[in-house]
């Protein structure tokens, strides 16, 4: 299998369905783990690199994982194919840029990636559409038991997992969701959410994990702590509480803006919807910003039944690829990761300088969005 037999698609993760998948993109598991009798990569040759990434992509590539897997080298693959791979969340950007042998296999309908001399010799991954963490932690703990009959992890008895960072030592996991907030950015509210997130001793990053802004009001959230903490408390306090009360966090904001700020809302909606329609350059960060906005009165329409001016000229757009009357969520879905640089590229077929990219970019969401008026 190819990257660009998926490039050209949104992942199931990303299309819009699952539990409170309006406001919750998606759940993420994620568990780090090192084999037993190996030094930490900082401290390995390449030789010792090659000999773990070996070992356990040929142990991965055999197992039944309950989906077809490929294998891609990330060392050897080019940039572009290592951004797509990041743009997708298949891959961190760390690992994609790191130095030495490493290799990822990842699930063809990419629920599931395994990092392989990541900063971990292993880092194992499970994504989900919408608030489905109890479902990500099945999956992955099935997986991650398979893999523990096969080789030998770095364990103690006293601390947990070995890992190579110090806060993953422990359960070696981190749970985390991503989270759509455009209406708490625009009633200036997203200091609630920080502060929520402060007093569960949660971190909150951007689009694309570590260092990164929140580019198109995207929000990750995830726990901090690992060690002397109970994988399936973790779970259960962000489904069950805290989660759902950021998402009514977002929907007070959504009720507010509806009963008491409908021009502040209908100007976002018309001013995405004309500049989409009609720029002929679109910048990344922009479209992100702009689409959220599209994104933000489509789900208020869907889920609130909201009826505002700019909402109602928004729902006038026929989605034509998935036969419904009015502009859906998959679509803005599709178009917030199509247009990202490294799937722009991939699929038109060369790298691109930055003003054809943005070039290409206005020109795919031009068309897409009065296609669907038309």
């Amino acid at each position: 299998m190819k990257l660009t037999d998926i490039s050209s698609n949104i992942n199931e993760w990303f299309n819009g369905t699952g539990p409170l998948a309006d406001i919750v993109i998606s759940s993420r598991i994620r568990l780090a783990r090192n084999l037993a009798g190996y030094k930490f990569l900082s401290r390995c040759s390449n030789a010792e690199k090659t000999e773990i990434l070996g070992k356990l992509k040929d142990t991965l590539m055999m197992m039944s994982l309950g989906d077809r897997v490929f294998y891609i080298s990330i060392d050897k693959a080019p940039p572009l194919d290592r951004n797509c791979l990041v743009e997708r969340h298949l891959i961190s950007r760390h690992h994609a840029f790191g130095k030495g042998p490493r290799g990822a296999v990842i699930a063809e309908r990419e629920s599931f990636t395994a990092m392989i001399n990541e900063e971990d010799h292993l880092r194992l991954q499970v994504l989900r559409g919408g608030l489905q963490l109890s479902a990500c932690a099945e999956h992955i703990n099935r997986i991650d038991d398979m893999l523990e009959e096969k080789v030998d992890y770095a364990f103690s008895p006293r601390y947990g997992y070995l890992t190579a960072c110090p806060t993953n030592v422990g359960t070696g996991i981190r749970v985390s969701v991503m989270l759509h907030l455009p209406a708490l950015k625009m009633t200036n509210q997203t200091e609630k959410f920080f502060n929520a997130a402060r007093a569960m001793n949660l971190a909150v990053r951007g689009l694309f994990g570590e260092g990164t802004d929140a580019a198109g009001d995207f929000y990750q959230l995830s726990n901090q702590v690992t060690l002397g903490i109970c994988e399936a408390e973790i779970i259960q306090q962000l489904e069950k509480t805290i989660i759902p009360e950021i998402v009514e966090y977002e929907n007070q904001a959504r009720r507010h803006l509806l009963a008491k700020n409908t021009d502040i809302l209908d100007d976002k909606v018309s001013r995405a919807m004309a500049l989409l329609k009609n720029a002929h350059l679109i910048s990344s960060q922009e479209a992100l910003f702009l689409l959220s906005h599209l994104r933000l009165g489509v789900n208020m329409h869907d889920r609130m039944g909201a009826s505002t001016p700019a909402i109602e000229q928004l729902c006038k757009l026929t989605d034509t690829a998935n036969k419904t009357g009015c502009l859906s969520i998959s679509t803005i879905n599709r178009l917030f990761m199509l247009t990202l640089p490294a799937h722009l590229q991939i699929n038109y077929g060369k790298e691109l300088d930055p003003t054809h990219r943005d070039a290409l970019r206005a020109q795919i969401i031009r068309q897409t969005l009065n296609q669907e008026s038309s």
